[in-house]
C-alpha cells in the first residue's frame, strides 16, 4: 500500500494525513474484495525496514491502527472476516495499545471462516524465512525441504499469492513475501494508495487475469 506521504506532500499535508487518508482506502478494499470472492487479501501495513522513519511518521501509524481496530471490527466480525497479523508485531517496539488492539481483533475474529484478511506488521520478508529456518533447526531436522519452510512461515496453511500488486509507481517487492511470490504475478499501477479505489483495483485484477500462468511449464 505505497504512495501514502506522496499523495499528503502533493497536497501540502503532512505524511501522517496520507496515512489517514490510505486507512480509508482500504475499508474499501477490504469491502470490495468480499463483493469480488476474493479469498485472500494480504496488506504490507507496516515493513521491519520502516522502523527507519520518523518517530513521529512511526507513531502516527500505529495510533491508525488502533483507530482502525476500534472504527471497524465490528464490521469485520459481521461479515465473517478473519483477521490475521503476519510478522512480529509483539515486539517490544510496538506501542502497548496497538497490542492490545491487535489481540482483540485477533480473538474476536478466530472462529470465522470466511476472507482471511492477513495484516503485515513489522513484517520483512527475509526476516521471515530466518525464523522459519531456526524454527526448523531446532526441531532436529536434518534435510530441509520447501515444505518445511513454508509450515514455519507466517502464511502456514495459506496458499502462495496469485497476485501481488504494488501501487504508486514502484517496481519491487521491497521484501514482501518473497518466499511465497515465486510464481505471483506483479501488478504496478501509477495510482498512490489513497486513489487505490475498487475501480483501479478491478483494472488490476483484469490484468491479471489476463496472464498466461505456465509455472515454468507449457500450457
Amino acid at each position: 500500500m505505497d504512495g501514502n506521504g506522496r499523495w499528503a506532500k502533493q497536497r501540502g499535508q503532512i505524511r501522517v494525513q496520507g496515512h489517514l487518508a490510505g486507512m480509508e482506502a482500504l475499508r474499501e478494499i477490504v469491502r470490495h474484495s468480499q463483493r469480488l470472492g476474493v479469498k485472500y487479501l494480504t496488506v504490507y501495513a507496516f515493513s521491519t525496514e520502516n522502523w527507519k522513519r520518523p518517530a513521529d511518521e512511526v507513531a502516527g501509524i500505529f495510533k491508525l491502527l488502533v483507530r482502525y481496530v476500534k472504527s471497524e471490527l465490528k464490521e469485520l466480525n459481521e461479515n465473517n472476516v478473519h483477521v490475521q497479523i503476519l510478522g512480529d508485531w509483539d515486539n517490544a517496539a510496538i506501542p502497548e495499545d496497538s497490542k492490545e488492539s491487535i489481540n482483540l481483533v485477533l480473538k474476536t475474529t478466530e472462529k470465522n471462516d470466511g476472507l482471511v484478511f492477513s495484516i503485515a506488521l513489522n513484517y520483512g520478508g527475509r526476516a521471515e524465512i530466518v525464523k522459519a529456518v531456526n524454527e526448523i533447526i531446532k526441531s532436529g531436522v536434518q534435510n530441509v525441504s520447501e515444505s518445511d519452510i513454508s509450515s514455519h512461515l507466517y502464511t502456514a496453511g495459506m496458499p502462495d499469492p496469485d497476485v501481488i500488486i504494488r501501487t504508486s509507481g514502484e517496481n519491487r517487492l521491497s521484501n514482501f513475501l518473497i518466499w511465497q511470490a515465486a510464481y505471483s504475478e506483479i501488478v504496478l499501477t501509477d495510482t498512490y494508495w489513497p486513489d487505490f479505489t475498487p475501480d483501479v483495483y478491478e483494472q488490476c485484477i483484469v490484468e491479471y487475469q489476463g496472464r498466461d500462468r505456465r509455472f515454468g511449464g507449457h500450457k
